[in-house]
């Protein structure tokens, strides 16, 4: 039996990562359909398609002070935003850590614990100062007078949740290492207020919020408006301003705009449309959860950097890859994050050449934003092909082989290898799969992107489509379908990733055209688990009386 030759091996694998022209089209038709199909039906798609009951969206000339919990993670973070109606804001904040006892316990322990952080917070000696300390203790510094007007305060949760009203919602399932017991089904502001009516705090929960649509709010009130927001990072959803009317399963017809929340990981569960490579199959069945979020599994930095690993391991096991020794750490689950692919393009290109760089903190240190200004950064040297990489026959320029040697670092650095078992042909193979998987994950996030363009008529098909085949969202003026569109983004990966932008736009240009495409202006929606949610306070009176 024939030797597989490695080279042929490596294209194998790389091009099990790229995706054409169909495939892509028939990922975002898929997508289109099922933001439709939950738009109009409850419980249909995985894709939820949540209202928000958000239709107040800033302009930049808001003005106030509020509150905001944020909790997500290992911290709570309780925040006080002022907004200076100038599209400018100040913040103040501190975070709480979230000890397994109340990630793990009963749900009441939970919110009692955020009860009293929020009381700290309040009585704080750096609050002092601010309107929000003298409204709830009448501008007595008596850091134990209770308070004696009601505060309002916005909870930004993000844990999947089917939202009720603006200031209501029930929590699906908890996710990122919480399962408080007796939390699923019950809405969570109401767990909320219980305690801070226990501790009888005069402070009201007055809005519930998704850290997506804080990020387009926040984008919104930076910029002056705000069409839909996405968040590229760790984890990754959408959102975007749609016409209630066209949301049909509220049965409202009224001539209203509201933030939905299309919860956008789950799409394509089933994984009929998906790239389903045997390196995205393993990842899902060693999941926390196989057979969910598999959009999310596809293009999260959350999970690239452990496809990456899997393929690495195929290679290593066919002798391809560090000579076929597996290191201690490339053999562990999630021991090759994604932070190490962005130190990996990093290093090619010259940039931070012998650390990673951070892609939600940790490894290195921060870059400036490259946002929406066509540079999305160096490529580095032309790519040479693996025949070149002859072992002390190595036919490669001075560039190249500086290059490689700067992966080759990285590599040693981070992944358990010494110095004789990574070669520059390692490294070669290595960048290749990283931006492999790194290019396929930002081209499908621009299927999302491009679906949502349609549906909210933008774009008036997919090309190659007969406007007849996708009918894009007719109450859209013609006039709009010509003006600069807004996206708010946040995310480590759009932030920081290179190249990721430039891809995500290439797609964007195949699936809805570069006159579509060129209108798109992409730019940061920070903290909208903070200032978005913080704002949406401002707003939420008007909402809810909406739909009360």
């Amino acid at each position: 039996m024939d030797t597989p030759d490695p080279s042929q091996l490596v294209d194998d694998v790389e091009a099990q990562f790229t995706l054409d022209a169909a495939n892509l089209l028939a990922v975002t038709r898929a997508f289109l359909e099922d933001i439709r199909t939950g738009l109009s039906k409850y419980g249909h798609v995985p894709m939820a398609m949540v209202p928000t009951y958000l239709t107040e969206i800033p302009n930049g000339a808001e003005k106030g002070t509020s509150l905001a919990i944020d909790l997500g993670g290992t911290n709570l973070r309780v925040c006080e935003v002022e907004f200076n109606g100038d599209r400018t804001y100040s913040s103040h904040q501190q975070k709480y850590k979230v000890s397994d006892e109340y990630k793990l316990g009963e749900a009441t322990a939970l919110f009692d614990y955020i009860a009293e952080c929020v009381h700290t917070f309040l009585h704080s000696p750096s609050l002092e100062s601010s309107s929000v300390y003298k409204k709830c203790c009448s501008g007595h510094i008596d850091h134990t007078h209770p308070f004696t007007a009601p505060v309002q305060i916005a909870l930004a949760f993000s844990f999947p949740y089917e939202q009720r009203a603006i200031n209501s919602g029930a929590l699906i399932r908890w996710s990122k290492g919480f399962a408080a017991k007796n939390a699923v089904g019950q809405d969570i502001v109401k767990l909320l207020q219980d305690a801070f009516d226990k501790k009888k705090m005069s402070v009201e929960c007055a809005a519930l919020v998704n850290d997506c649509a804080g990020a387009l709010v926040a984008r919104a009130y930076t910029s002056g408006g705000c069409d839909l927001a996405t968040i590229f990072g760790t984890g990754t959803n959408g959102v975007f301003v749609e016409h209630v009317n066209k949301v049909t399963k509220l049965n409202d017809d009224r001539d209203l705009r509201m933030i939905v929340n299309t919860e956008w990981g789950a799409f394509d569960n089933d994984r009929k449309h998906l790239p389903k490579t045997p390196f995205d199959l393993k990842l899902d069945h060693e999941s926390l959860n196989p057979g969910g979020q598999a959009f999310g599994k596809a293009i999260a930095g959350m999970f690239l950097g452990e496809v990456a690993r899997n393929a690495f391991l195929s290679l290593v096991d066919a002798g391809a890859l560090f000579g076929g020794k597996l290191s201690a750490q490339m053999g562990t689950q999630w021991g090759f994050d994604t932070e190490l692919m962005s130190a990996v393009e990093e290093a090619w290109a010259g940039v931070g050449a012998h650390a990673p760089m951070a892609v939600g903190g940790g490894l290195g240190g921060e870059i400036p934003v490259r946002m929406d200004d066509g540079k999305e950064g160096t490529d580095g040297p032309a790519v040479p092909p693996l025949s070149s990489l002859v072992p002390g026959n190595e036919s490669i320029s001075s560039d190249q082989r500086a290059a490689l040697d700067r992966v080759r670092s990285v590599l040693i650095a981070h992944c358990g290898y010494a110095e004789n078992e990574v070669s520059l042909r390692d490294a070669m193979i290595v960048r290749r799969i990283v931006v492999a998987i790194a290019q396929r994950g930002a081209q499908l996030a621009g299927c999302g992107v491009a679906a949502v363009l349609v549906q909210m008529g933008f774009a008036s098909h997919l090309r190659g489509e007969s406007s007849s085949d996708v009918e894009a969202n007719g109450d859209v003026k013609a006039a709009e379908v010509e003006r600069r569109i807004n996206m708010g983004v946040d995310g480590s990966l759009i932030e920081h990733f290179p190249n990721y932008e430039r891809s995500l736009r290439s797609a964007l240009k195949l699936l809805v055209g570069e006159d579509v495409e060129s209108r798109l202006g992409i730019g940061m929606g920070k903290d909208g688990s903070g200032v978005g949610a913080a704002l949406c306070v401002l707003q939420a009176q008007k909402d809810a009386a909406r739909f009360s």
